[in-house]
C-alpha cells in the first residue's frame, strides 16, 4: 500500500495558492492581495490572502492552512465516530471570491487532506474538496460551462465520478431550514482514500488544476455587464444565503471554530454587503424569480450536452 507524502501535498497546495491568487489580480489590474501568515497556538499555522476593494471582486479571500491537534474535533468525526480522539494534521486550500457586479457569480473551491493517528494503529488518511457556482442572475452558457470544466476535471477516476460528485455537491450545498440549493452546484467529495494516494491526489490536483478554468471565463464574461440598484439588492439579498449555510452547515468553517483555528481567516468567505428581508418574494416574471424557478433546481446540467 503507498504511504501519503505530506511534503508533497503541501508543496502542491501553496503552488495553488500562488497560481490562483496571481490569476484574479490579473484579472484586477490593480487590486492586490493582503497576505497575513500566522501560527496556531494548537500547532500548526497557514498563509491567508485577501483582496478587498477590487474593480472586479469586491472581496475574496484565498487561504491555505496546515494544522495539527491532538484529537480531531467533532464536525470531523460526525461520519466517523471511530476517529474520535485521535490526533490530526489537516492541510487545505480554501477559497471564496465575491464579485462586486451582481450578474457574475460567487465560487467557492476547497481541498484538504487529513491525517488521523493513533499510538499503536496505523494513520488513516484521506482527501475532500470541490469547487461550486452562487449565481445570481443565471445563464444557462456559464452553468454548461461550469460543469462541463467539473466534468473533466472527474476523467481521471473514470466515466462514473462526475455524476456521483455532481449529485454528491447537490446535496451537500443545500440549506434544509430553506429547502433550497444554495447555487447550482459543482463537485463535492470527501473521505476519498479508495484506490491509494497516488490515484487520490491525481484527482485532487485535477480539481484544483481545473478551478481558474471553470471560472474565470465566466468572471470575464459578466463583470462589466450594466447593472443597477435592484441587482446589487437581490445580490445582497442572496448573499444572505451564503451566509446562511458557511455558519450553519459548512464543515469547513465548524472544523475550524472547533479545532481553535484563527477566526479571521475561518470567516473571510463571508461577504462584504449582506442582507435579510422578511418573507420576502421575486415577483412573478422577472429575472429574480427565473433564478429560483429554473437555476435553483438541482439539475444534470450537462444532460443535453455532447460529452
Amino acid at each position: 500500500m503507498d504511504q501519503p507524502d505530506l511534503d508533497a501535498v503541501k508543496a502542491y497546495f501553496l503552488d495553488l495558492q500562488e497560481r490562483i491568487c496571481t490569476a484574479f489580480e490579473t484579472l484586477e489590474g490593480e487590486a492586490r492581495f493582503r497576505e497575513d501568515r500566522w501560527e496556531r497556538p494548537g500547532g500548526g499555522g497557514g498563509r491567508t490572502r485577501v483582496l478587498e476593494g477590487g474593480a472586479v471582486f469586491e472581496k475574496g479571500g484565498v487561504n491555505f492552512s496546515h494544522v495539527t491537534g491532538t484529537a480531531l474535533p467533532p464536525s470531523a468525526t460526525a461520519a466517523r465516530p471511530e476517529l474520535a480522539g485521535r490526533g490530526f494534521t489537516a492541510l487545505g486550500v480554501s477559497l471564496v471570491m465575491h464579485p462586486r457586479n451582481p450578474y457574475a457569480p460567487t465560487s467557492h473551491a476547497n481541498v484538504r487532506f487529513f491525517v488521523a493517528e493513533k499510538a499503536g494503529e496505523a494513520p488513516v488518511w484521506w482527501f475532500g474538496g470541490g469547487f461550486d457556482l452562487t449565481p445570481y442572475y443565471g445563464f444557462e452558457e456559464d452553468c454548461v460551462h461550469w460543469h462541463r470544466t467539473a466534468r473533466a476535471a472527474c476523467e481521471v477516476l473514470g466515466p462514473t465520478a462526475h455524476g456521483h460528485y455532481r449529485r454528491w455537491c447537490d446535496e451537500y450545498f443545500y440549506l434544509r431550514h430553506r429547502d433550497e440549493p444554495r447555487g447550482i452546484g459543482g463537485l463535492f467529495f470527501d473521505d476519498l482514500s479508495d484506490g491509494g494516494f497516488e490515484r487520490c491526489f491525481e484527482f485532487v490536483r485535477s480539481v484544483g488544476d481545473h478551478y481558474l478554468e471553470a471560472y474565470l471565463p465566466i468572471v470575464e464574461r459578466r463583470w462589466r455587464t450594466p447593472y443597477g440598484e435592484r441587482e446589487r439588492e437581490f445580490q445582497c439579498y442572496r448573499r444572505g444565503r451564503y451566509v446562511e449555510f458557511n455558519l450553519v452547515y459548512d464543515r469547513g468553517t465548524l472544523f475550524g471554530l472547533q479545532s481553535g483555528g484563527r477566526t479571521e481567516s475561518i470567516l473571510m468567505s463571508l461577504p462584504p454587503q449582506v442582507s435579510w428581508r422578511y418573507d420576502w418574494r421575486p415577483a412573478p416574471d422577472t429575472p429574480e424569480a427565473r433564478l429560483y424557478e429554473v437555476f435553483l433546481k438541482p439539475r444534470d446540467w450537462l444532460a443535453d450536452q455532447p460529452a
